[in-house]
Protein backbone atom coordinates (compact mmCIF):
# COMPACT_ATOMS: atom_id res chain seq x y z
CA UNK A 1 0.00 0.00 0.00
CA UNK A 2 1.30 3.58 -0.55
CA UNK A 3 1.82 5.82 2.49
CA UNK A 4 -1.64 7.70 2.33
CA UNK A 5 -2.98 4.62 2.20
CA UNK A 6 -1.09 3.21 5.21
CA UNK A 7 -1.66 6.43 7.08
CA UNK A 8 -5.04 7.24 6.80
CA UNK A 9 -5.76 2.89 7.63
CA UNK A 10 -3.74 3.59 10.77
CA UNK A 11 -4.99 6.92 12.02
CA UNK A 12 -9.02 5.78 10.98
CA UNK A 13 -8.79 2.37 12.61
CA UNK A 14 -7.55 3.58 15.65
CA UNK A 15 -9.87 6.50 15.91
CA UNK A 16 -12.30 3.29 15.42
CA UNK A 17 -10.90 1.58 17.90
CA UNK A 18 -11.41 4.38 20.54
CA UNK A 19 -14.86 4.75 19.17
CA UNK A 20 -16.12 1.50 19.77
CA UNK A 21 -14.39 0.97 23.44
CA UNK A 22 -15.86 4.97 24.49
CA UNK A 23 -19.52 3.60 23.12
CA UNK A 24 -18.93 0.25 25.27
CA UNK A 25 -18.29 1.71 27.77
CA UNK A 26 -21.08 4.26 27.52
CA UNK A 27 -23.88 2.11 26.96
CA UNK A 28 -22.60 -0.54 29.85
CA UNK A 29 -22.54 2.64 32.52
CA UNK A 30 -25.80 3.99 31.40
CA UNK A 31 -27.47 0.13 31.34
CA UNK A 32 -25.83 -0.48 34.86
CA UNK A 33 -27.73 3.07 36.05
CA UNK A 34 -30.76 2.36 34.38
CA UNK A 35 -30.94 -1.05 35.75
CA UNK A 36 -30.08 -0.03 39.01
CA UNK A 37 -32.97 2.90 39.21
CA UNK A 38 -35.02 -0.15 37.61
CA UNK A 39 -34.39 -2.41 40.72
CA UNK A 40 -35.19 0.97 43.05
CA UNK A 41 -38.39 1.36 41.16
CA UNK A 42 -39.14 -1.98 41.56
CA UNK A 43 -37.97 -2.29 45.40
CA UNK A 44 -40.55 0.40 45.91
CA UNK A 45 -43.42 -1.35 44.20
CA UNK A 46 -42.75 -4.59 45.51
CA UNK A 47 -43.19 -3.20 49.07
CA UNK A 48 -45.92 -1.45 48.05
CA UNK A 49 -47.80 -4.60 46.41
CA UNK A 50 -46.62 -6.59 49.90
CA UNK A 51 -48.58 -4.27 51.78
CA UNK A 52 -51.88 -4.26 49.87
CA UNK A 53 -51.30 -8.11 50.06
CA UNK A 54 -51.08 -8.35 53.83
CA UNK A 55 -54.21 -6.36 54.14
CA UNK A 56 -56.49 -8.69 52.19
CA UNK A 57 -58.23 -11.42 53.42
CA UNK A 58 -56.32 -14.58 53.09
CA UNK A 59 -59.39 -16.82 51.45
CA UNK A 60 -59.36 -13.88 48.60
CA UNK A 61 -55.73 -12.97 48.07
CA UNK A 62 -55.24 -13.41 44.11
CA UNK A 63 -53.41 -10.89 42.01
CA UNK A 64 -56.89 -8.95 41.09
CA UNK A 65 -58.01 -8.64 44.58
CA UNK A 66 -54.60 -7.43 45.54
CA UNK A 67 -54.10 -4.60 43.34
CA UNK A 68 -58.36 -3.71 43.14
CA UNK A 69 -59.07 -0.28 44.53
CA UNK A 70 -55.65 1.02 44.53
CA UNK A 71 -53.73 3.51 42.37
CA UNK A 72 -51.20 1.73 40.45
CA UNK A 73 -48.14 3.69 40.07
CA UNK A 74 -47.16 2.26 36.62
CA UNK A 75 -48.47 0.59 33.97
CA UNK A 76 -47.23 -2.41 33.09
CA UNK A 77 -46.68 -3.67 36.48
CA UNK A 78 -46.70 -7.66 37.04
CA UNK A 79 -48.12 -8.44 40.19
CA UNK A 80 -48.52 -12.88 41.09
CA UNK A 81 -49.83 -14.07 43.99
CA UNK A 82 -49.25 -17.57 45.69
CA UNK A 83 -51.26 -18.31 48.73
CA UNK A 84 -51.46 -21.33 49.92
CA UNK A 85 -55.58 -21.14 49.70
CA UNK A 86 -56.13 -20.02 46.07
CA UNK A 87 -52.84 -21.19 44.51
CA UNK A 88 -51.20 -18.62 41.85
CA UNK A 89 -52.46 -16.07 39.99
CA UNK A 90 -50.84 -13.23 38.05
CA UNK A 91 -51.99 -10.32 36.10
CA UNK A 92 -50.48 -7.85 33.94
CA UNK A 93 -51.78 -3.70 34.44
CA UNK A 94 -52.13 -2.30 30.63
CA UNK A 95 -53.16 0.27 32.51
CA UNK A 96 -54.25 2.84 35.54
CA UNK A 97 -55.46 5.68 36.51
CA UNK A 98 -54.18 8.28 38.59
CA UNK A 99 -56.61 7.90 41.52
CA UNK A 100 -57.98 4.45 41.80
CA UNK A 101 -57.00 1.21 39.52
CA UNK A 102 -59.47 1.19 37.06
CA UNK A 103 -57.76 -0.26 34.26
CA UNK A 104 -57.45 -3.10 32.66
CA UNK A 105 -55.68 -6.55 33.45
CA UNK A 106 -54.16 -9.15 31.42
CA UNK A 107 -54.09 -12.23 32.63
CA UNK A 108 -50.63 -14.88 33.35
CA UNK A 109 -51.43 -17.67 31.40
CA UNK A 110 -49.94 -21.06 33.32
CA UNK A 111 -46.84 -20.83 31.11
CA UNK A 112 -45.91 -17.57 31.89
CA UNK A 113 -46.32 -18.03 35.95
CA UNK A 114 -43.96 -21.62 35.18
CA UNK A 115 -41.50 -19.10 33.82
CA UNK A 116 -42.08 -16.97 36.61
CA UNK A 117 -41.31 -19.75 39.44
CA UNK A 118 -38.26 -21.02 37.47
CA UNK A 119 -36.54 -17.53 37.49
CA UNK A 120 -37.36 -16.71 40.89
CA UNK A 121 -36.05 -20.62 42.21
CA UNK A 122 -33.79 -19.99 45.15
CA UNK A 123 -33.37 -16.11 44.80
CA UNK A 124 -35.91 -13.09 45.48
CA UNK A 125 -34.43 -10.87 42.38
CA UNK A 126 -34.29 -12.09 38.49
CA UNK A 127 -34.56 -11.28 35.33
CA UNK A 128 -36.49 -13.18 33.50
CA UNK A 129 -38.15 -13.43 29.51
CA UNK A 130 -41.67 -14.07 29.44
CA UNK A 131 -43.36 -15.84 26.38
CA UNK A 132 -45.07 -13.47 24.64
CA UNK A 133 -44.05 -10.72 27.14
CA UNK A 134 -40.90 -9.73 27.09
CA UNK A 135 -38.11 -9.34 28.98
CA UNK A 136 -38.96 -8.01 33.07
CA UNK A 137 -37.48 -7.63 36.46
CA UNK A 138 -39.09 -9.72 39.17
CA UNK A 139 -38.97 -9.20 42.96
CA UNK A 140 -40.63 -11.97 45.30
CA UNK A 141 -41.41 -10.57 48.96
CA UNK A 142 -43.79 -13.06 51.90
CA UNK A 143 -46.46 -11.50 53.07
CA UNK A 144 -48.95 -12.74 56.18
CA UNK A 145 -50.37 -15.66 55.95
CA UNK A 146 -48.05 -18.23 53.89
CA UNK A 147 -48.32 -15.73 50.61
CA UNK A 148 -45.49 -15.05 48.75
CA UNK A 149 -45.71 -11.59 46.21
CA UNK A 150 -44.26 -11.40 43.20
CA UNK A 151 -43.80 -7.91 41.45
CA UNK A 152 -41.98 -7.28 38.10
CA UNK A 153 -41.46 -4.72 35.94
CA UNK A 154 -40.30 -4.71 32.53
CA UNK A 155 -37.14 -4.08 30.92
CA UNK A 156 -38.47 -2.66 27.19
CA UNK A 157 -37.80 0.93 28.23
CA UNK A 158 -33.94 0.16 29.04
CA UNK A 159 -33.78 -1.81 25.77
CA UNK A 160 -35.03 0.62 23.89
CA UNK A 161 -33.38 3.28 25.26
CA UNK A 162 -29.88 1.59 25.12
CA UNK A 163 -31.00 0.47 20.83
CA UNK A 164 -31.63 4.30 20.50
CA UNK A 165 -28.44 5.27 22.29
CA UNK A 166 -26.11 2.58 20.23
CA UNK A 167 -27.73 3.90 16.92
CA UNK A 168 -26.94 7.43 17.47
CA UNK A 169 -23.52 6.47 18.70
CA UNK A 170 -23.12 4.18 15.48
CA UNK A 171 -24.68 6.74 13.20
CA UNK A 172 -22.14 9.51 14.55
CA UNK A 173 -19.17 7.36 14.47
CA UNK A 174 -19.49 6.67 11.08
CA UNK A 175 -20.33 10.28 10.02
CA UNK A 176 -17.62 11.07 11.98
CA UNK A 177 -15.05 8.57 10.51
CA UNK A 178 -16.16 9.73 6.89
CA UNK A 179 -15.38 13.58 7.77
CA UNK A 180 -12.26 12.02 9.10
CA UNK A 181 -11.45 9.78 6.66
CA UNK A 182 -11.91 12.98 4.15
CA UNK A 183 -9.53 15.31 6.23
CA UNK A 184 -6.85 12.96 6.81
CA UNK A 185 -6.70 12.32 2.82
CA UNK A 186 -6.66 16.08 2.08
CA UNK A 187 -3.95 16.57 5.10
CA UNK A 188 -2.22 13.32 3.47
CA UNK A 189 -1.73 14.82 0.41
CA UNK A 190 -0.90 18.36 0.73
CA UNK A 191 1.52 17.11 3.30
CA UNK A 192 3.24 14.02 1.22
CA UNK A 193 2.76 16.78 -2.42
CA UNK A 194 6.74 17.93 -2.02
CA UNK A 195 7.51 13.88 -1.91
CA UNK A 196 5.22 14.02 -5.28
CA UNK A 197 7.41 16.27 -6.81
CA UNK A 198 10.64 14.81 -5.63
CA UNK A 199 9.32 11.80 -7.52
CA UNK A 200 8.19 13.33 -10.66
CA UNK A 201 11.61 15.16 -10.73
CA UNK A 202 13.63 12.14 -10.39
CA UNK A 203 12.00 10.46 -12.82
CA UNK A 204 12.55 13.11 -15.30
CA UNK A 205 16.47 12.71 -14.25
CA UNK A 206 16.41 9.25 -14.27
CA UNK A 207 15.02 9.10 -18.02
CA UNK A 208 18.17 11.98 -19.17
CA UNK A 209 20.75 10.20 -20.71
CA UNK A 210 23.68 10.66 -18.89
CA UNK A 211 26.33 8.29 -19.78
CA UNK A 212 27.89 9.93 -22.73
CA UNK A 213 28.10 13.30 -24.53
CA UNK A 214 27.67 16.89 -22.64
CA UNK A 215 25.08 16.45 -19.92
CA UNK A 216 23.39 19.31 -18.17
CA UNK A 217 20.66 18.41 -15.35
CA UNK A 218 18.31 21.33 -15.15
CA UNK A 219 15.76 19.50 -13.80
CA UNK A 220 14.77 20.94 -9.78
CA UNK A 221 12.34 19.87 -7.03
CA UNK A 222 9.93 23.42 -7.06
CA UNK A 223 11.19 26.34 -4.83
CA UNK A 224 7.44 26.03 -2.97
CA UNK A 225 8.29 22.07 -2.60
CA UNK A 226 11.47 22.20 -1.08
CA UNK A 227 10.85 24.16 2.33
CA UNK A 228 13.86 23.13 4.50
CA UNK A 229 11.86 23.66 7.46
CA UNK A 230 9.29 20.76 6.77
CA UNK A 231 10.24 17.03 6.85
CA UNK A 232 8.92 16.43 3.55
CA UNK A 233 9.99 19.70 2.08
CA UNK A 234 13.52 18.86 3.19
CA UNK A 235 13.91 16.24 0.87
CA UNK A 236 12.72 17.90 -1.74
CA UNK A 237 15.93 20.26 -0.90
CA UNK A 238 18.20 17.09 -0.29
CA UNK A 239 17.68 16.19 -3.44
CA UNK A 240 18.03 19.56 -5.41
CA UNK A 241 21.36 20.22 -3.57
CA UNK A 242 22.00 16.16 -5.06
CA UNK A 243 21.57 17.38 -8.17
CA UNK A 244 23.78 20.40 -8.32
CA UNK A 245 26.48 18.16 -7.02
CA UNK A 246 25.66 15.50 -9.85
CA UNK A 247 25.43 18.52 -12.24
CA UNK A 248 28.79 19.69 -11.23
CA UNK A 249 30.12 16.08 -11.61
CA UNK A 250 29.07 15.72 -14.64
CA UNK A 251 30.61 18.53 -16.05
CA UNK A 252 33.79 18.13 -14.51
CA UNK A 253 33.73 14.55 -16.50
CA UNK A 254 32.71 15.76 -19.92
CA UNK A 255 35.73 18.83 -19.54
CA UNK A 256 38.27 15.38 -18.80
CA UNK A 257 36.24 13.25 -21.52
CA UNK A 258 36.86 16.06 -23.77
CA UNK A 259 40.60 16.47 -22.79
CA UNK A 260 41.16 12.90 -22.84
CA UNK A 261 39.75 12.90 -26.91
CA UNK A 262 41.98 15.83 -27.90
CA UNK A 263 44.79 13.64 -25.48
CA UNK A 264 44.41 10.82 -27.86
CA UNK A 265 43.39 12.65 -31.07
CA UNK A 266 46.57 15.06 -30.62
CA UNK A 267 48.99 11.78 -29.70
CA UNK A 268 47.32 9.65 -32.55
CA UNK A 269 48.28 12.38 -34.73
CA UNK A 270 51.94 13.04 -33.69
CA UNK A 271 52.61 9.85 -33.94
CA UNK A 272 51.28 9.30 -37.45
CA UNK A 273 54.61 10.57 -39.02
CA UNK A 274 57.04 9.15 -37.23
CA UNK A 275 55.31 5.58 -37.60
CA UNK A 276 55.19 6.16 -41.33
CA UNK A 277 58.80 7.38 -41.70
CA UNK A 278 59.69 4.03 -39.88
CA UNK A 279 57.76 2.08 -41.99
CA UNK A 280 59.25 4.26 -45.06
CA UNK A 281 62.68 3.68 -43.89
CA UNK A 282 62.14 0.34 -43.11
CA UNK A 283 60.75 -0.46 -46.48
CA UNK A 284 63.21 1.19 -48.41
CA UNK A 285 66.08 -0.42 -46.49
CA UNK A 286 64.51 -3.70 -46.92
CA UNK A 287 64.17 -3.06 -50.39
CA UNK A 288 67.58 -2.14 -51.00
CA UNK A 289 68.99 -4.72 -49.11
CA UNK A 290 66.93 -7.57 -51.90
CA UNK A 291 68.38 -5.36 -54.42
CA UNK A 292 71.84 -5.96 -53.45
CA UNK A 293 73.77 -9.28 -54.19
CA UNK A 294 74.65 -10.89 -50.30
CA UNK A 295 78.34 -10.79 -49.99
CA UNK A 296 79.72 -14.33 -49.98
CA UNK A 297 81.58 -13.88 -46.86
CA UNK A 298 78.84 -12.66 -44.83
CA UNK A 299 75.62 -14.21 -45.80
CA UNK A 300 74.45 -14.57 -42.02
CA UNK A 301 74.84 -10.43 -41.71
CA UNK A 302 72.35 -10.00 -44.81
CA UNK A 303 69.85 -12.50 -43.38
CA UNK A 304 69.98 -10.87 -39.59
CA UNK A 305 69.56 -7.55 -41.07
CA UNK A 306 66.67 -8.66 -43.34
CA UNK A 307 64.81 -10.31 -40.54
CA UNK A 308 65.04 -7.10 -38.26
CA UNK A 309 64.01 -4.97 -40.80
CA UNK A 310 61.11 -7.19 -41.54
CA UNK A 311 59.90 -7.18 -37.81
CA UNK A 312 60.32 -3.71 -37.68
CA UNK A 313 58.09 -3.13 -40.72
CA UNK A 314 55.38 -5.50 -39.36
CA UNK A 315 55.49 -3.98 -36.28
CA UNK A 316 55.42 -0.34 -37.52
CA UNK A 317 52.13 -1.43 -39.64
CA UNK A 318 50.53 -2.65 -36.56
CA UNK A 319 51.46 0.39 -34.44
CA UNK A 320 49.68 2.65 -37.84
CA UNK A 321 46.76 0.50 -37.62
CA UNK A 322 46.57 1.18 -33.93
CA UNK A 323 46.73 4.41 -34.09
CA UNK A 324 44.48 5.06 -36.64
CA UNK A 325 41.35 3.35 -35.23
CA UNK A 326 42.34 5.71 -31.73
CA UNK A 327 42.26 8.75 -34.17
CA UNK A 328 39.00 7.26 -36.05
CA UNK A 329 37.42 6.95 -32.45
CA UNK A 330 38.49 10.13 -30.87
CA UNK A 331 37.17 11.70 -33.96
CA UNK A 332 33.76 9.88 -34.02
CA UNK A 333 33.64 10.65 -30.58
CA UNK A 334 33.68 14.60 -31.17
CA UNK A 335 31.01 13.71 -34.05
CA UNK A 336 33.60 14.46 -36.87
CA UNK A 337 34.87 12.14 -39.33
CA UNK A 338 31.71 10.93 -41.10
CA UNK A 339 30.46 12.90 -44.95
CA UNK A 340 27.27 11.42 -45.35
CA UNK A 341 25.92 10.35 -48.99
CA UNK A 342 23.98 7.52 -50.70
CA UNK A 343 24.98 4.49 -49.60
CA UNK A 344 24.30 1.51 -51.09
CA UNK A 345 24.60 -1.79 -48.31
CA UNK A 346 23.60 -3.82 -51.19
CA UNK A 347 26.75 -3.49 -52.95
CA UNK A 348 28.69 -2.89 -50.23
CA UNK A 349 28.08 -6.17 -48.42
CA UNK A 350 28.98 -8.00 -51.61
CA UNK A 351 32.28 -5.84 -52.19
CA UNK A 352 33.03 -6.88 -48.49
CA UNK A 353 32.68 -10.61 -48.93
CA UNK A 354 34.74 -10.78 -52.04
CA UNK A 355 37.70 -8.78 -49.79
CA UNK A 356 36.86 -11.67 -46.86
CA UNK A 357 37.03 -14.74 -48.95
CA UNK A 358 40.27 -14.57 -49.82
CA UNK A 359 41.77 -14.01 -46.22
CA UNK A 360 40.07 -17.32 -44.87
CA UNK A 361 39.40 -20.03 -47.92
CA UNK A 362 39.24 -23.07 -45.29
CA UNK A 363 35.71 -21.12 -44.05
CA UNK A 364 32.36 -21.01 -46.49
CA UNK A 365 31.29 -17.86 -47.41
CA UNK A 366 27.66 -17.14 -48.04
CA UNK A 367 26.09 -14.32 -48.83
CA UNK A 368 21.84 -13.13 -49.13
CA UNK A 369 20.85 -10.15 -50.62
CA UNK A 370 17.45 -8.98 -51.74
CA UNK A 371 17.12 -8.08 -55.35
CA UNK A 372 16.26 -4.32 -55.07
CA UNK A 373 19.06 -2.44 -53.65
CA UNK A 374 19.07 -1.51 -50.03
CA UNK A 375 20.21 2.44 -49.46
CA UNK A 376 20.57 4.98 -46.67
CA UNK A 377 22.02 8.06 -45.83
CA UNK A 378 25.61 7.76 -44.48
CA UNK A 379 29.73 7.58 -44.91
CA UNK A 380 30.07 5.09 -47.43
CA UNK A 381 33.83 4.61 -46.31
CA UNK A 382 33.21 4.02 -43.01
CA UNK A 383 29.94 1.75 -43.09
CA UNK A 384 32.68 -0.52 -45.53
CA UNK A 385 34.79 -0.30 -42.14
CA UNK A 386 31.62 -1.91 -40.65
CA UNK A 387 30.71 -4.88 -42.88
CA UNK A 388 34.77 -5.35 -43.11
CA UNK A 389 35.60 -5.57 -39.70
CA UNK A 390 32.34 -7.68 -38.70
CA UNK A 391 33.63 -10.50 -41.33
CA UNK A 392 37.25 -10.19 -39.99
CA UNK A 393 35.82 -10.89 -36.24
CA UNK A 394 33.89 -13.84 -37.41
CA UNK A 395 36.45 -15.03 -39.42
CA UNK A 396 39.44 -14.56 -36.63
CA UNK A 397 36.66 -16.05 -33.70
CA UNK A 398 35.75 -18.97 -35.77
CA UNK A 399 37.42 -22.09 -36.37
CA UNK A 400 38.10 -23.65 -40.05
CA UNK A 401 34.93 -24.91 -41.52
CA UNK A 402 32.63 -22.39 -40.66
CA UNK A 403 29.57 -20.98 -42.43
CA UNK A 404 29.62 -17.70 -42.45
CA UNK A 405 26.63 -15.65 -43.71
CA UNK A 406 26.54 -11.73 -44.44
CA UNK A 407 22.59 -10.43 -45.29
CA UNK A 408 21.15 -7.13 -45.67
CA UNK A 409 17.54 -5.96 -46.07
CA UNK A 410 15.54 -3.48 -45.28
CA UNK A 411 12.48 -3.61 -42.48
CA UNK A 412 10.27 -0.62 -42.17
CA UNK A 413 11.98 2.35 -42.30
CA UNK A 414 15.93 0.46 -40.96
CA UNK A 415 18.32 -1.40 -42.83
CA UNK A 416 19.44 -4.41 -41.61
CA UNK A 417 22.51 -6.21 -41.82
CA UNK A 418 23.43 -9.54 -40.15
CA UNK A 419 26.75 -11.50 -39.81
CA UNK A 420 25.85 -14.85 -38.81
CA UNK A 421 28.49 -17.65 -37.88
CA UNK A 422 27.66 -21.26 -36.80
CA UNK A 423 31.20 -21.00 -34.63
CA UNK A 424 31.72 -22.07 -30.74
CA UNK A 425 29.81 -18.85 -29.73
CA UNK A 426 31.01 -16.16 -27.38
CA UNK A 427 31.51 -16.93 -23.93
CA UNK A 428 28.70 -14.71 -21.88
CA UNK A 429 31.37 -13.53 -19.35
CA UNK A 430 32.43 -11.25 -21.80
CA UNK A 431 29.42 -10.71 -23.96
CA UNK A 432 28.22 -7.88 -22.37
CA UNK A 433 31.69 -6.05 -22.66
CA UNK A 434 32.27 -7.38 -26.26
CA UNK A 435 31.67 -3.30 -27.42
CA UNK A 436 34.38 -2.28 -25.44
CA UNK A 437 37.31 -1.03 -26.27
CA UNK A 438 40.61 -3.24 -26.12
CA UNK A 439 38.21 -5.90 -25.06
CA UNK A 440 39.52 -9.63 -25.75
CA UNK A 441 37.62 -12.65 -26.70
CA UNK A 442 38.68 -16.01 -23.83
CA UNK A 443 39.40 -19.46 -25.69
CA UNK A 444 36.35 -19.98 -27.15
CA UNK A 445 36.60 -17.36 -29.56
CA UNK A 446 40.25 -17.26 -29.51
CA UNK A 447 42.42 -13.97 -31.06
CA UNK A 448 44.31 -15.98 -33.63
CA UNK A 449 45.99 -12.78 -35.21
CA UNK A 450 47.61 -10.02 -33.82
CA UNK A 451 44.78 -7.40 -33.31
CA UNK A 452 44.32 -4.27 -31.47
CA UNK A 453 40.94 -5.23 -29.90
CA UNK A 454 39.18 -1.99 -31.25
CA UNK A 455 37.49 -3.57 -34.50
CA UNK A 456 33.62 -3.81 -32.41
CA UNK A 457 34.62 -0.46 -30.67
CA UNK A 458 34.80 1.22 -34.03
CA UNK A 459 31.93 -0.69 -35.17
CA UNK A 460 29.48 0.37 -32.71
CA UNK A 461 31.03 3.95 -32.72
CA UNK A 462 29.95 4.27 -36.52
CA UNK A 463 26.87 2.47 -36.07
CA UNK A 464 25.96 5.13 -33.51
CA UNK A 465 27.69 7.69 -35.70
CA UNK A 466 24.97 6.72 -38.25
CA UNK A 467 22.52 7.15 -35.16
CA UNK A 468 21.66 3.12 -35.60
CA UNK A 469 22.85 0.39 -33.46
CA UNK A 470 24.24 -3.06 -33.13
CA UNK A 471 23.09 -5.91 -30.68
CA UNK A 472 24.72 -9.90 -30.96
CA UNK A 473 22.53 -12.93 -29.67
CA UNK A 474 24.90 -16.01 -29.43
CA UNK A 475 24.79 -19.79 -28.38
CA UNK A 476 27.08 -22.44 -29.47
CA UNK A 477 26.73 -23.10 -33.17
CA UNK A 478 24.52 -19.73 -33.45
CA UNK A 479 26.23 -16.18 -33.52
CA UNK A 480 24.56 -13.50 -35.04
CA UNK A 481 25.69 -9.28 -35.42
CA UNK A 482 22.71 -7.62 -36.10
CA UNK A 483 23.17 -4.31 -37.45
CA UNK A 484 20.09 -1.67 -37.85
CA UNK A 485 20.32 1.79 -39.25
CA UNK A 486 17.62 4.03 -40.20
CA UNK A 487 17.30 4.46 -43.88
CA UNK A 488 16.05 8.78 -43.13
CA UNK A 489 18.76 9.79 -40.37
CA UNK A 490 17.21 12.95 -40.26
CA UNK A 491 13.96 11.83 -39.59
CA UNK A 492 15.23 9.82 -36.74
CA UNK A 493 17.45 12.15 -35.22
CA UNK A 494 13.87 14.88 -35.29
CA UNK A 495 12.03 12.13 -33.21
CA UNK A 496 14.51 11.37 -31.00
CA UNK A 497 14.87 15.34 -30.11
CA UNK A 498 10.66 15.62 -29.80
CA UNK A 499 11.05 12.34 -27.24
CA UNK A 500 13.65 14.67 -24.97
CA UNK A 501 11.53 17.23 -24.95
CA UNK A 502 8.29 15.87 -24.19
Amino acid sequence: MSLQTRLMTAVIGFVSLILVIVAVITSATLGKTMEDQLDQKLATNAHLVQRWAEATDAPEATAPNVLAGHTVPAAGLLVAVVSPLTGASGVIVKNSAQDEFTGTLQTLDRKQMTEIGMALAGTTVATVSISDLGSYRLMALPAAGGIVVVTGLPRDDIQNQLTQLLTVIALATIGGLILLALTTAITIRVGLRPLRAVATTATRVANQQLDRGEVSITERVPASEADPRTETGLVGASLNKLLDHVNTSLASRQKNEERMRRFVADASHELRTPLASIRGYSELSLRALRQTEAPAEHPEVVESTTSSLERIQAQSLRMTRLVEDLLLLARLDEGRELVYGTVDLTQLALEGLSDARPTAADHHWTIEVPDEPVTVVGDAGRLHQVVGNLLANARTHTPAGTTITLSVAREGDEAVLRVHDDGPGIDPAIRDELFARFARGDSSRARQTGGTGLGLAIVKAIVEGHHGFITVSSEPGDTTFTVRIPVNPAATVADTEADTEA
